[in-house]
């Protein structure tokens, strides 16, 4: 006799808030974040964790939503790309996304665009091979990652100077 499946609730935190989920255990996390929260920044591109259009932090990494079940996610702090910005301002990694061109059709943006974010929490830093390596779970299908590439380096530089700045004025 097999049981049916019953949903449960997820008590989590979703960009800071506190919320709980109440969905089928093994449903993805990809799902519930767009269709419950309605937080459809969050891509699916190839529904398999190959793509990272559908990246999210969960507890600081870098996960592919597509392949998390949502019963994973309870007591997790996650971050969408709807969580990124401080209020009403962009994060550096946007700002150079818009300038210099590193979003074409927006599948990919959410999830280079948190790849791009965690690996400046991990390494403010980074040199071109870290960031080749930051963003190669990410898959482009329209820019060649050219744009991409040098809107992360472009954030990294103004990141930068910007500390400069403030540790001048200090």
């Amino acid at each position: 006799m097999s049981e049916v499946a019953r949903k449960i609730f997820v008590p989590c935190e979703v960009n800071g808030e506190s919320v709980t989920l109440e969905a089928y255990p093994m449903a993805r996390l990809l799902d519930v974040l767009r269709e419950q929260l309605k937080l459809t920044g969050t891509k699916e591109g190839c529904g398999e964790g190959e793509c990272g259009a559908c990246a999210v932090e969960m507890d600081g990494a870098l996960v592919n939503s597509c392949l998390i079940p949502v019963a994973q996610a309870g007591g997790a702090k996650i971050r969408t790309i709807e969580g990124v910005g401080d209020g009403g301002a962009l994060h550096a990694v946007q700002e150079a996304f818009l300038t210099y061109g590193g979003a074409q059709c927006g599948i990919c943006t959410p999830g280079m665009i948190l790849a791009a974010v965690n690996l400046l929490a991990r390494n403010p830093y980074p040199d071109d091979a870290e960031i080749r390596e930051g963003l190669s779970g990410n898959l482009c299908r329209c820019t060649g990652y050219m744009k991409i590439f040098e809107s992360v380096v472009e954030a990294v530089r103004h990141s930068g100077e910007a500390e400069a700045q403030s540790g001048a004025g200090a």
